[in-house]
């Protein structure tokens, strides 16, 4: 079992854990994931490493609360302790053959970015950074990002805070004011990837994307995180989850993530009944 050590609320049912784990902060580097059980009778559920503690042995997540598993984890407090907590699994991100790089957030999608970006400021590499999100309030890392980037560039939809616009709206604007990229990193929801691949390939910059998929075993066994890249069945598990953009199927991984949807909204609202809630 594993202790939460720190709690704190980052925005609109996003809580960022900090949970003791020496033997996975020993190991992880940046772009893995750990796969967590709250209790013994959870669900298997993946969340990726948003920051590492080597000294500490801590293991920092970021958890948006919009199912069952994930509403059972928003109820524990600091000092509650998480069932299973296992990683590092899947294989760490190596952007070092890139020199200009822009890391591209969509909500959530910061929590797998960041580590990406204190890696390059810590080791006196390039980094810009844009983050987007539908409205100021779900905006995650803000400080964070500003002390480990060369540049943060802040959109949200709404146009609530800083800028109104998309990621993509941004990131475009930037190379046609020369911006000279080598590589995009993009973290986000399926759509949000794919739109900022559709406008990469036209510029002809390479594009890498973190398929989060369902997983169950998080080993490659049970096959539920399979995506097409290339033409050619991977796993996002042991085969990223990282892989190149401008070859991957996204509506194919759009239509299998929706495999599940009303089955979590029961469980969800079950879960949400038993404490009381509509």
């Amino acid at each position: 079992m594993n202790k939460i050590l720190k709690k704190r609320q980052l925005s609109e049912n996003v809580n960022e854990y900090v949970v003791q784990a020496p033997e996975v902060a020993k190991h992880a580097r940046p772009g893995q994931f750990i796969i967590l059980r709250v209790d013994e009778n959870g669900e298997r559920v993946p969340f990726t490493i948003a920051d590492i503690d080597n000294v500490e042995g801590t293991i920092t997540i970021l958890v948006q609360t919009i199912g069952m598993t994930t509403y059972k984890l928003s109820l524990l407090k600091e000092g509650d302790f998480i069932h299973d907590f296992v990683g590092p699994l899947g294989n760490p991100t190596d952007l070092n053959d890139y020199k200009n790089i822009v890391l591209v957030g969509g909500g959530i999608g910061s929590a797998v970015i960041y580590p990406q970006a204190k890696y390059r400021h810590q080791n006196g590499l390039q980094c810009d950074v844009i983050v987007g999100a539908r409205t100021k309030n779900l905006l995650v890392y803000e400080n964070e990002f500003k002390a480990n980037s060369d540049n943060l560039y802040i959109v949200t939809d709404d146009g609530s805070y800083v800028e109104k616009g998309f990621v993509t709206n941004k990131l475009e604007a930037l190379i046609q004011q020369g911006k000279n990229y080598d590589c995009v990193f993009a973290v986000g929801p399926v759509m949000m990837m794919k739109a900022v691949c559709d406008l990469t390939k036209k510029y002809g910059i390479k594009t890498i994307v973190s398929m989060n998929s369902t997983m169950v075993d998080g080993t490659g066994m049970c096959g539920c995180c399979r995506l097409t890249v290339g033409g050619e069945t991977k796993y996002a598990c042991v085969d990223g989850p990282e892989f190149d953009g401008h070859k991957i199927d996204f509506m194919e991984s759009v239509n299998r993530s929706k495999f599940y949807r009303d089955y979590e909204c029961e469980c969800y609202k079950r879960e949400l009944e038993k404490n009381g809630k509509n």
